[in-house]
C-alpha cells in the first residue's frame, strides 16, 4: 500500500504543478475554445491532457522503479494512453475528421498486442467463468480502446462531466481489482488517478480548462487499457454505461460518425443561464439532452446528474466484481 501512495502522490504532484503552466500556456497563445454553455461566452484555454500525460507518465515511471516485475504491464499501459494522446493533441492543433480520429486510435491498442499483456484466453464473465476467445480476442482490442477512447471524448458536454464521471469509473475499477485480487488493475488505476483528481479540479465548474481531445482520448484509452492489462473488461463495461449509452444514442440518430461541430448542439442556453434541450430534430439525441428533456437545469446541476449516473454505474459494476469473485 506504501509503494501505491506514493505511485500517486508522483502523478498528482506533477500534473498538479504542471497544470497552471500550462493553462497559462494555452491562453497566452489563443489555444482553447469557448465555453457555450454560459451566457458570457468565456474563452477557455484547452489541451489541460497534457499536463495529465506528463503526470501519468510520471507516475509510471514511478511504479516501475517500485515495482520493476510489472514493466511490460505498466510501460504498455503508458503507450496506449500516449499514442491516443498524440492522437487527440492532433486533433486539437489541426483538426480530424469523424473517421479518422476513430481510425488513429485503433493504432492505441497495438503495445498491448505486441507485448502480449492481456489474457490470452479472453475476459471472464460472470458466473459463466474464464471464456476461450483466444482467436478473437486479440483482434478485438484495438477496437476496445478505439471505442472507450471516443466514448469519453464524445461525453464531455458540461465542466466536469467527462473528468469527473472517469474518476468514478477509474475508483471502481481500482475497488474491483482490490475485490478481485488483480494487483496490476489496483496499481495502473492507481497510476491514472492522481493525474485525473487535478484536471477534475480544474474542469470542474466553473471550468478553469478544457482537457482537449488530448485528454479525453489518452484517459478514454488509459481507461480501456486497465481493463484490459488488468482483467477487469466486464466490470469495466458496466461501469462504462453512460458513456456507451451516450455514444449509441448520438451515432444512431445522426447515422453516421460526426464531430460535434457538424451538428446542431443539442442544448441551447436561457436568458436566466439555465440549460435546455434543444427542439431542432436535426441535433444528435445525447445523454445531455435527454437529462435537460425534464426542464432547464443550471450547468452546475446537469453536470451533478451525469456523476450520479455514473456512480449507479459504478454500483452496478462493484457487483458484477462480486458475481466474478464468486464464480468458480
Amino acid at each position: 500500500m506504501f509503494q501505491e501512495l506514493i505511485v500517486l502522490s508522483v502523478g498528482f504532484l506533477v500534473s498538479l504543478i504542471l497544470m497552471p503552466i500550462v493553462i497559462q500556456k494555452m491562453r497566452k497563445r489563443r489555444i482553447g475554445g469557448v465555453d457555450v454553455h454560459k451566457k458570457e461566452h468565456p474563452f477557455i484555454p484547452e489541451m489541460g491532457g497534457i499536463a495529465v500525460l506528463v503526470g501519468l507518465a510520471a507516475s509510471v515511471s514511478a511504479a516501475i522503479l517500485l515495482e520493476p516485475e510489472k514493466t511490460g504491464e505498466l510501460a504498455s499501459f503508458l503507450m496506449v494512453a500516449v499514442i491516443a494522446g498524440v492522437v487527440g493533441g492532433i486533433d486539437d492543433l489541426k483538426t480530424l475528421n469523424a473517421k479518422m480520429k476513430p481510425f488513429l486510435t485503433l493504432f492505441a491498442g497495438l503495445p498491448i498486442l505486441l507485448l502480449r499483456t492481456y489474457n490470452v484466453y479472453g475476459p471472464m464473465l460472470p458466473i459463466i467463468g474464464q471464456t476461450r476467445l483466444t482467436m478473437v480476442y486479440p483482434l478485438l482490442i484495438p477496437v476496445a480502446i478505439a471505442v472507450t477512447s471516443n466514448a469519453v471524448n464524445m461525453m464531455d458536454p458540461f465542466n466536469g462531466t467527462m473528468s469527473g464521471t472517469c474518476t468514478i469509473v477509474t475508483l471502481v475499477l481500482l475497488a474491483s481489482g482490490l475485490l478481485l485480487g488483480r494487483s496490476d488493475a489496483a496499481l495502473l488505476c492507481v497510476c491514472l488517478l492522481g493525474p485525473l483528481l487535478v484536471l477534475y479540479y480544474h474542469n470542474r465548474y466553473p471550468a478553469k480548462v478544457f482537457s482537449g481531445d488530448v485528454g479525453s482520448l489518452s484517459i478514454g484509452a488509459a481507461l480501456g487499457a486497465i481493463a484490459i492489462i488488468g482483467k477487469v473488461e466486464i466490470v469495466a463495461i458496466v461501469a462504462f454505461a453512460p458513456q456507451i449509452m451516450n455514444a449509441f444514442y448520438g451515432l444512431s440518430t445522426i447515422g453516421r460518425l460526426y464531430e460535434r461541430r457538424e451538428v446542431s448542439r443539442p442544448v441551447s442556453v436561457l436568458d436566466d443561464g439555465r440549460l435546455m434541450a434543444t427542439k431542432d430534430p436535426k441535433a444528435p439525441i445525447t445523454l445531455a439532452r435527454m437529462i435537460l428533456a425534464r426542464g432547464p437545469l443550471y450547468e452546475y446541476e446537469a453536470a451533478r446528474l451525469f456523476i450520479i449516473l455514473s456512480a449507479i454505474a459504478g454500483v452496478l459494476a462493484l457487483i458484477t466484481a462480486y458475481l466474478m469473485l464468486v464464480t468458480p
